[in-house]
This record gives structure tokens, C-alpha cells and sequence, in this order.
């Protein structure tokens, strides 16, 4: 049953996602960067690991390039049935991956310890921080290997009442979308120095 209401959630999104214009994708993409990058995780964060985002996703494109100066950039790349961590050095550095996702070609990274912030996409989300993926399930193989505080984004109307979760999908502690006046996570918006990893 789970299955069948994920993927019909999934089709729903899709639906949703034809319905709107690129220039409300472009809005709703400054406003949530705005906000990522405000965020005192984000700030005190040296490595932070995002995701270079297709067409249908938060455009993460020129915050990467923004950030990349000042903080190390992880991107993920798919690596059979596994997500691995590379650097991001430019996007020069960038090759065509699966699924028509570009991905790094950077040096190999596995100091998962040392990730400060962890930036997640998804299909869908609630309140709760239940995040609904593609159906591949690399997300949900590679965070528990990662105590990082994770974020998720999306536009405003990926933000649903109920996710339908199996036992291996994995929370994510907070969520930011376009919504002016969403907060699910006030108390865990804590400095670095006083969050404890787990």
C-alpha cells in the first residue's frame, strides 16, 4: 500500500510541476536559497554537501557557484546502486552523469565526520521532515552514513500534508520552501557549537 500511495503522490508532483512556469521555478528558487543562506548552520558550515539540481528542481546552479569560494562544495554522483561524494571544483568540472544529472569529476570524498550541512531535493515533503524521493532510493542509502543536520527544499507545493514512508526512507530535520510563513523547525535552528552529532 505504501508503495502505491508513493507512487501515486509522485505522479501527482509530476502533474503539479507541468502546471507551472519556469519563471515561478526561478522566484521560488532565490527565495529558498535566500533563506538557506541566512540559515546560522549555513553560515557556520565549512563543508556542505547540495546537489546540482535538474530542470524540475530548486535551481541550485549560481548558488554553487556563489558559495563555492568560501565553502567546500560536495556533490553527489551515482556510482551503481550508491550515491558518492565528490568536490566541486567549477563547474568546468562537470560531466554528464545518470539520469541527465551533471556530476562532479572532483577528487573522491569519504570524511562523511566532517560534513557540517546537508542540502537534500525530493518529489515531495512534510511537516514532519518525511521526504519522498524518485523511487531509486540513493538518498535514503547514503544519509544515515552522515550525522550532518539536513536540509530539505522545495518549492511551495511539494510541501504535502502526509508522505507516505517505508522503514528505510530517512527524515530530514528541517525543511525550507517559499512559503513566507513556514517554519517547521525553530528549535532546531542551532549553532554548530551547540549541536551535538549523533
Amino acid at each position: 500500500m505504501t508503495e502505491v500511495r508513493k507512487k501515486e503522490l509522485r505522479e501527482l508532483m509530476v502533474e503539479k510541476k507541468r502546471l507551472c512556469c519556469n519563471s515561478l521555478f526561478r522566484m521560488q528558487s532565490v527565495e529558498i536559497f535566500s533563506r538557506l543562506e541566512t540559515h546560522v548552520i549555513f553560515k557556520e558550515a565549512h563543508t556542505v554537501l547540495l546537489f546540482y539540481s535538474l530542470k524540475d528542481e530548486p535551481d541550485t546552479h549560481s548558488f554553487i557557484e556563489k558559495w563555492s569560494g568560501e565553502k567546500e562544495i560536495l556533490l553527489p554522483a551515482v556510482h551503481g546502486e550508491n550515491l558518492e561524494l565528490r568536490v566541486y571544483n567549477g563547474c568546468e568540472d562537470l560531466l554528464h552523469g545518470a539520469y541527465g544529472v551533471q556530476e562532479p569529476s572532483g577528487s573522491l570524498f569519504t570524511d562523511y565526520a566532517s560534513i557540517d550541512l546537508v542540502v537534500i531535493p525530493g518529489v515531495a515533503f512534510d511537516r514532519s521532515g518525511n521526504r519522498l524521493g524518485r523511487g531509486k532510493g540513493y538518498y535514503d542509502k547514503l544519509l544515515p552514513h552522515i550525522s550532518a543536520y539536513k536540509v530539505g527544499v522545495c518549492f511551495s507545493f511539494q510541501l504535502v500534508e502526509d508522505v507516505p514512508t517505508g522503514e528505510f526512507d530517512v527524515r530530514v530535520d528541517e525543511i525550507i520552501t517559499s512559503f513566507p510563513d513556514f517554519d517547521n523547525a525553530t528549535p532546531k535552528q542551532i549553532s554548530k557549537k551547540n549541536r551535538q552529532r549523533v
